[in-house]
């Protein structure tokens, strides 16, 4: 069955038994966190009942929390007043993370030349073990609303930048992160196979860039190119995406793939 999603899964995030025995874990603060989470795969307005399931706490403890995180304008009630939305307080944080982050800061002129010159959609994606965030995405006339929203991520094992940032790192450590995934289809065509993704990924490795076809979205047809830091990790990845319906992938290759490779040496070890 595929899917379709605003927003994969992490990975390593939960705080271990030994980060929450430290005298310095501060639970409330975990339970803050967790309730401004219970949002992340709403389709609308939460009521107090769903934040208490979603953060995994008790319904007197998330009506606490809602109260004090309207007061400071984390959470809103929503404009029909069916339940609870996220509040406008927390773009400023989202600002703060973009305008200090060295990487997107270099990389926004970089990709702003690059999608003049291809005339395609561009994105530029952080790694975060099991998935890829966007943290730039200059998109073309005919994308959807969702192809244009920063924070939005995918799977790491499926995007051609995920792909990218796979070849880059050990194969064992590549292995581990495709089979903590979960592996359920976007579309038809989606490689879900643990071999398979991992042929995807040494294809991408002796190539030296991602290139993947209907992965995500049907039709679509998408590169992409790992950005490296200092030590030679991958820490982000740069994605072209145009589609079948104008390209062949080796006219898409031909065109894009000196452009994005060269566009990512210009920002790794930045």
């Amino acid at each position: 069955m595929s899917r379709n999603t605003t927003r994969a899964e992490p990975g390593k995030r939960a705080p271990t038994a030994e980060d929450r025995a430290n005298p310095l874990f501060v639970r409330s603060v975990e339970k803050a966190t967790a309730v401004l989470s219970a949002f992340h795969h709403a389709n609308g307005p939460l009521t107090l009942t769903d934040i208490a399931s979603r953060a995994g706490i008790d319904r007197s403890a998330a009506q606490r929390m809602v109260h004090t995180m309207r007061a400071l304008r984390y959470i809103d009630r929503d404009a029909d007043g069916h339940g609870f939305v996220p509040g406008v307080r927390l773009l400023d944080h989202t600002l703060d993370y973009l305008r200090l982050n060295p990487l997107v800061r270099q990389a926004t002129p970089v990709l702003q030349e690059l999608r003049t010159e291809v005339r395609e959609r561009v994105d530029f994606s952080l790694f975060d073990d099991l998935r890829v965030i966007y943290a730039i995405r200059l998109q073309t006339k005919r994308q959807t609303f969702n192809a244009s929203i920063v924070g939005h991520s995918v799977p790491t094992f499926c995007t051609s930048g995920g792909l990218a940032i796979l070849a880059r790192l050990p194969q064992d450590a590549a292995r581990d992160i495709v089979e903590r995934s979960d592996r359920r289809p976007f579309t038809p065509h989606t490689l879900t196979e643990v071999d398979q993704i991992m042929e995807a990924i040494e294809e991408t490795r002796e190539r030296g860039f991602a290139l993947t076809i209907s992965q995500i979205l049907a039709g679509e047809i998408a590169m992409g190119f790992a950005i490296l830091d200092a030590h030679g990790a991958p820490v982000g990845a740069i994605h072209i995406a145009g589609t079948l319906a104008e390209w062949t992938p080796e006219d898409f290759a031909a065109r894009a793939a000196p452009l994005g490779q060269q566009a990512a040496r210009a920002l790794s070890k930045y």
